[in-house]
């Protein structure tokens, strides 16, 4: 590779540097654990004016659920708070009044679906939402990490070396607590320029559309044998195989739940896959033979905790019959491999290369990611079933907001009627992320 010619010395010297961001202005405020603390907290957010920037840390990687283990708020006039819910536990009259009070403004939250479901099983439900990163990428920003936006738009950079850690842990180191606060220190800040920058980019309406549709957005339904995605499932080709991954990330997710704690802490997708491939070689009947078969992982000790659990779950899953055996493949409404589209279905490839071709353009023209403008599976869904009613009321049904609707279903009723395909430099169109269902 060639070397880079330096950056001319001026602008080296133009370019601003991150100052970086070591604690909330105000000092890190006491943990709210108490009802007195509580009750002190409610009282000076209610004193305060404007909208709400909210956090919230979860044990994601330690616990099975995904519970909150600290919120932060913060308000300007209001003071920087850290609850911790633990004590309180969800739907407490304080979490009930705290809802009551955010629900008056607009509540500021950065990758809020990462966030809202863990609020609102404290009792936190917010009717009017400003989400920081996904304005960003509405913007057309590079980088929409929190971090990356601080450090672009407003000059301060962030540490993030607490942003994997056990929060479930008490009581919370002090260092913690700081990075937690620091969260939220400047996130009003950085929304007061996001907005600005929507506006001016004539892209508010598109926003703010996507945030309430975050907040009107039903809870997903569950999902139906959620064992296949299991992580490394490609490499399971029978029938028996299946049987065993499937029991034993039944009863693993049995064992996390009642305990609290990641699946794959007590034993790994990777794990489940390797059983799956050699016990149907040779049986597993002791702890000394799953040992050996989890070694050449990096067999870790919590993983044999429950042998005696995970050797009946293999056993029982060898004692089934063939006809109890799960399906190789399921019956579902996806879509077939893109891959196989230009062969098998060339009347669909053809429209939607024109569709994915088109839309590519119009996104880089509104400065927009491609999945923003539209969801790709929108994109598919259309082409390889062409709407009689019309490709609007299809998209809209499918979950497409009304901007999105606007730009996207004149392209895609101008692709409906293409019937050579496009011949691009990157070939077939993008396939969506492979599935780990099989």
């Amino acid at each position: 590779m060639a070397e880079e010619t330096p950056a001319p010395e001026e602008n080296v010297a133009s370019t601003p540097t991150a100052t970086p961001l070591l604690a909330p202005a105000n000092g890190v405020p006491a943990v709210v654990d108490t009802d007195q603390k509580f009750e002190a907290t409610l009282s000076q957010l209610a004193a305060g004016r404007g909208p709400f920037a909210v956090d919230a840390e979860r044990a994601s990687g330690y616990k099975y659920s995904a519970r909150a283990y600290l919120i932060q708020i913060k308000r300007e006039g209001g003071g920087l708070h850290l609850i911790d819910p633990i004590p309180f536990g969800p739907n407490h009259k304080y979490f009930l009044e705290l809802n009551a009070l955010l629900q008056t403004d607009e509540v500021i939250l950065h990758a809020s679906t990462q966030d809202l479901p863990c609020l609102r099983e404290v009792g936190i439900n917010p009717t009017k939402l400003f989400d920081t990163e996904l304005g960003g990428r509405i913007a057309g920003l590079p980088r929409v990490g929190l971090g990356p936006l601080l450090e672009s738009l407003m000059e301060v950079s962030l540490a993030k070396e607490h942003s994997a850690v056990d929060w479930s842990q008490r009581p919370l180191p002090q260092d913690w607590l700081n990075y937690a606060a620091l969260d939220v220190e400047l996130l009003i800040e950085l929304r007061n320029q996001m907005y600005a920058i929507l506006e001016n980019s004539k892209k508010l309406k598109w926003a703010l559309e996507e945030f309430q549709s975050i907040l009107n957005a039903p809870a997903p339904p569950p999902r139906v044998d959620p064992w296949r995605r299991t992580s490394g499932m490609h490499k399971i080709k029978k029938r028996d195989q299946l049987a065993i991954v499937r029991a034993l990330w039944t009863v693993r997710a049995e064992i996390a739940q009642e305990v609290d704690i990641a699946q794959g802490r007590l034993l790994s997708d990777a794990a489940i896959v390797e059983i799956a491939t050699k016990a149907i070689e040779k049986p597993i009947t002791n702890k000394k033979a799953l040992e050996k078969i989890l070694r050449p992982l990096g067999l870790r000790a919590r993983w044999l905790e429950n042998s005696a659990t995970w050797i009946s779950a293999i056993t029982d899953a060898l004692a089934l019959p063939e006809s109890d055996w799960p399906p190789v493949r399921t019956d579902s409404d996806s879509l077939p491999p893109i891959k196989i589209w230009r062969e098998r279905f060339p009347q669909k490839y053809a429209p939607l290369t024109h569709a994915k071709a088109n839309i590519a353009a119009k996104a880089d023209e509104l400065v927009i990611p491609f999945e923003n403008l539209i969801t790709p599976e929108y994109v598919r869904r259309i082409c390889w079933n062409a709407p009689n009613s019309g490709v609007a009321p299809a998209l809209e049904a499918l979950g497409a907001r009304l901007w999105q609707i606007e730009i996207v279903a004149p392209i895609l009723e101008a692709a409906l009627l293409e019937t050579e395909p496009l011949e691009t430099l990157d070939g077939d169109p993008a396939e969506p992320a492979e599935s780990a269902e099989v």
